[in-house]
């Protein structure tokens, strides 16, 4: 019942190899005339202009990113403390419960 089943797989019965394939080279011959590309077309103008960093927005940037980075290991290390916390008096718990009963 707790034993494992291994699932048993067939044994090959000798080499597999796969089929040979041939390749045949053929000739393309055309007899429609040749497609002459047409004209170069203007590429459009970008319907987006391209983002430009001046001075202020960089130091924005800058900011924000600081700002993110502050909140995020803040709240991270209020979660570490929150476990530390709860650690010591389980193990404040643990001591006050084995003190008890061996005093019995």
């Amino acid at each position: 019942m707790f034993r494992p089943k291994i699932p048993t797989m067939p044994q090959p019965t000798g080499l597999i190899t796969p089929p040979a394939v041939v390749v045949e080279p053929t000739a393309i011959t055309s007899t429609v005339a040749p497609v002459v590309p047409p004209a170069a077309v203007a590429a459009p103008a970008p319907s987006r202009p391209a983002v430009q960093l001046t001075p202020g927005s960089a130091l924005v940037l800058v900011g924000g990113g600081t700002a993110v980075v502050l909140v995020v290991g803040a709240v991270l290390v209020s979660m570490l403390l929150a476990v530390a916390v709860t650690a010591a008096s389980i193990a404040v718990c643990a001591v006050v419960v084995r003190s008890l009963l061996t005093r019995r």
